[in-house]
């Protein structure tokens, strides 16, 4: 069985110091340009672990990611309304 995860996005001042974050969890995505990197990591340790990393000197922001809680099963209330105008 998998372990729940949460994502969170960690903004950075230095990308090549932002490797070490992988001791935390799992990094997704490091954006070189905008400087911020998408990590996945288990929920019952998250807490602790935002905390040893808002305490690294280049960790500038932690955001998490409401990923999970978006609903992802749409209904479809409203008729299809491409076959009254198709050929």
């Amino acid at each position: 069985m998998l372990p729940e995860r949460t994502g969170y996005i960690v903004w950075v001042s230095d990308l090549k110091a932002a490797r070490s974050l992988e001791r935390f969890g799992t990094v997704h995505y490091m954006s070189r340009k905008m400087h911020y990197v998408v990590m996945y990591m288990n929920a019952e340790r998250s807490e602790e672990s935002v905390r040893q990393m808002g305490k690294l000197p280049y960790v500038r922001k932690i955001e998490r990611s409401y990923r999970n809680e978006l609903k992802t099963e749409y209904s479809k209330d409203t008729e299809d309304k491409t076959r009254t105008y198709s050929l």
